[in-house]
């Protein structure tokens, strides 16, 4: 597949133009099609920097009917540039179907990186960022967007959603049922934009903060939550578990664990579970 040509996944500004890569003008301007989830859309910003390549639609709706012609034109040896409406490509955005049909047909993907929502403002949340999780868009109705929640709420990474200004209050207000009001969280609105915001706080802070202020229930929103920290930062040490031995000769399992976290500064669960281990212990 050596005459075969490449596609590019070209990354596009988010909200501030400025953050366009002179790479991805050259790659657009060089291209000999590009793929883009609203012509219309980006036809604006094709226009504002001047490039006139040839635009197709591919979207959501038509990916799967579109992807066996774009991958013949790209075996015949053309070039075709992907861009979505904001952002990195197939980051809650079409373009995965594309991707893999061109990888499998061993045609060359080449990444054109720049913004993405969910990375910029995991970089600016202040919350830990050696290990976090991408959810993308919770489901629009309650029950199935709680059970997400569910399934997540142990989980020790930041988490990073997106969610529309429609369902905003709604999903704050499940997320602080399900993870806890007092989880510290980031709202991210309109990254990037004139009226970008970042705003930190618990869950429940965020919630009331957003009813308060309906500018603040506007744009697109990037939430981030801490994950549950560790187990292993609090792992029993040799002088909790002597302390916690020496009340168990004295009193229930409940009682010395209530007292052994209040002499240790322990989390009582986690005593509770290691006495129940030293009590079945032969």
């Amino acid at each position: 597949m050596s005459d075969a040509g490449t596609l590019y996944v070209v990354a596009t500004p988010i909200g501030n133009l400025e953050d366009m890569t002179p790479r991805a003008l050259r790659i657009l301007s060089e291209a000999d099609l590009i793929a883009a989830e609203d012509t219309r859309h980006s036809g604006k910003l094709l226009r504002h920097f001047g490039i006139g390549t040839k635009t197709e639609a591919i979207h959501e709706h038509n990916e799967r009917s579109q992807v066996p012609r774009l991958v013949e034109i790209l075996k015949g040896g053309k070039s075709i540039a992907f861009i979505t409406d904001a952002g990195t490509p197939l980051v809650s955005d079409p373009g995965f179907l594309l991707v893999r049909a061109a990888r499998q047909a061993g045609i060359r993907v080449v990444p054109v990186p720049g913004a993405c929502a969910a990375i910029a403002a995991l970089s600016a949340a202040g919350l830990p960022s050696d290990r976090f999780v991408f959810e993308g868009f919770p489901p629009a109705k309650s029950a199935a967007r709680r059970a997400v929640f569910e399934k997540l709420r142990e989980d020790g990474r930041t988490l990073i959603f997106y969610e529309s200004p429609h369902r905003i209050l709604e999903s704050l207000k499940d997320m602080s049922e399900v993870f806890g009001g007092a989880r510290e969280a980031v709202l991210a609105r309109e990254l990037t934009k004139q009226f970008e915001t970042l705003h930190a706080g618990t869950l429940v802070e965020l919630l009331a903060w957003v009813g308060r202020d309906t500018n603040q229930q506007l744009g697109e929103f990037v939430i981030l939550i801490h994950g549950v920290p560790r187990v292993e930062q609090e792992a029993m040490d040799e002088e909790a578990g002597r302390v916690l031995r020496i009340l168990l000769d004295e009193l229930p399992v409940s009682q010395a664990a209530a007292l052994a976290a209040r002499i240790t500064g322990l989390k009582k669960n986690l005593l509770y579970d290691y006495a129940l281990g030293i009590k079945q212990e032969p």
